[in-house]
């Protein structure tokens, strides 16, 4: 069993952010110790990175209770579930397509700004005349 302090550094979360995670209901069965400070075992654990990663995904705090409320279920929901995670996936592919994009920009200025640099071209401004 794990305190909230250790569980934070376990999973690489501060403890505002899980005790924020605690309180919104995200973290179910939570127990207590004699004390009535949460702990947390393996299985939070597992849980708890699951949650990190949908976060990491753009999830947001109130999908990932319709979620959460979906795994509680059991079996019956992976349908939900999946339709869920594909849904998600697609917004990342996306993501990923406008950052290859913007990659691909950032190296296509670069490359200009080195030709010029190296006199293989001449500068021209799409803001600014340099003509003469």
């Amino acid at each position: 069993m794990y305190t909230m302090k250790e569980t934070s550094e376990r999973v690489g979360m501060t403890y505002e952010a899980l005790k924020f995670y605690c309180n919104e209901g995200l973290i179910p069965n939570v127990k207590r110790d004699k004390n009535n400070h949460r702990i947390f075992d393996e299985r939070d654990v597992s849980w708890i990175d699951g949650l990190i990663c949908l976060r990491k995904c753009g999830m947001s705090i109130n999908d990932m209770k319709i979620y959460l409320d979906h795994c509680l279920i059991g079996e019956f929901s992976i349908p939900d579930r999946k339709a869920m995670l594909d849904a998600q996936r697609k917004i990342l592919v996306d993501k990923i397509q406008e950052l290859t994009e913007s990659i691909e920009y950032i190296d296509s200025k670069q490359k200009f700004y080195d030709d010029v640099l190296e006199g293989k071209i001449r500068y021209f401004s799409n803001l600014i005349s340099t003509e003469e």
